[in-house]
């Protein structure tokens, strides 16, 4: 017993400081808005006449993801990223509701806060199943939607219709959560393991022990409740561009198709010896035909 108590004292993870954190990771003072009475860390960059781009990133990241895109990008276009509620340095969600539905709300406020009637949506994993539920219920806001590795197809754990089962050991991540531990989980998302450097892994920790943070995660999966994507992505009218790493270890390449079918208006980027995070494995890869694809008329 002596021995257990030990090793969960030398194991237990508190919650970092949040006045130190966004010294970190926060770029301006001014980036936090918010949003049906949650606070959000957002940024928004780029010319405000511009067209617009939001970005959404997938789960437990944040939107520093998608620096490499959001700096290149912001040259020409007015570009807006988001740390969703429980995610890198915005608060819970003051409802404690993380359905997608939720979700959707809360990106629609967002626009609307900063007068934004049209974007083109890009989203990554679980943030691809917001970008495409957005889309296909609210096609009016929508111009363009970009889809990296995204999440919404029923796989083991994850079926239509139920509460997936979180198991008990992710439970325990609320008191114990050593950097190792994490770096060992994310590894498997690169291909190129230099990718995942110190400094990121390091981003990733602090972020994940933000205040909240690690309860909010896990009452999101407990209410990631999937539907048959199909319906909807049907419904989907705007032109969509498909990136998707072949190597992916976390969703299958193969679920690409699924997408493909679903979809009258899509493009697919295949990209061989690239992971889950193309942005950040290979981010000049994917934005080259990002790129084009937002310029393009369609």
């Amino acid at each position: 017993m002596l021995i257990l108590l030990l090793s969960l004292w030398l194991l237990w993870t508190p919650d970092r400081d949040l006045a130190q954190l966004q010294r970190s990771y926060q770029a301006a003072p001014t980036d936090r808005v918010t949003v049906l009475g949650t606070s959000l860390h957002v940024r928004d960059t780029g010319p405000r006449d511009a067209p617009a781009v939001l970005l959404i990133h997938g789960f437990a990241s944040s939107l520093h993801t998608w620096e490499p895109w959001a700096q290149d990008l912001s040259q020409h276009r007015r570009v807006i990223r988001l740390d969703l509620p429980g995610h890198g340095l915005s608060h819970p969600d003051a409802t404690g509701d993380y359905t997608d539905s939720r979700s959707v709300a809360l990106l629609l406020a967002l626009l609307d806060q900063l007068a934004v009637p049209r974007a083109s949506v890009v989203g990554h994993s679980m943030g691809g199943r917001i970008a495409w539920t957005l889309a296909a219920t609210h096609p009016k806001r929508v111009d363009k939607l970009v889809l990296v590795a995204p999440d919404g197809f029923a796989s083991p754990g994850f079926a239509y219709g139920e509460k997936p089962d979180v198991p008990a050991t992710l439970h325990l991540m609320r008191f114990t959560l050593p950097k190792w531990l994490l770096r060992m989980n994310l590894a498997p998302a690169y291909v190129d393991a230099a990718a995942m450097t110190d400094e990121r892994a390091t981003r990733y920790h602090d972020l994940m022990l933000a205040p909240g943070a690690r309860q909010a995660m896990i009452a999101r999966l407990q209410q990631s409740v999937l539907v048959d994507p199909v319906p909807l992505l049907k419904r989907i009218s705007a032109p969509t561009l498909l990136i998707w790493g072949q190597q992916d270890a976390m969703i299958p390449f193969s679920n690409a198709a699924d997408y493909t079918h679903a979809l009258a208006r899509i493009q697919l980027v295949a990209l061989d010896g690239v992971g889950h995070l193309p942005q950040e494995e290979a981010p000049e890869r994917a934005l080259a035909p990002l790129r084009d694809f937002l310029r393009s008329d369609n």
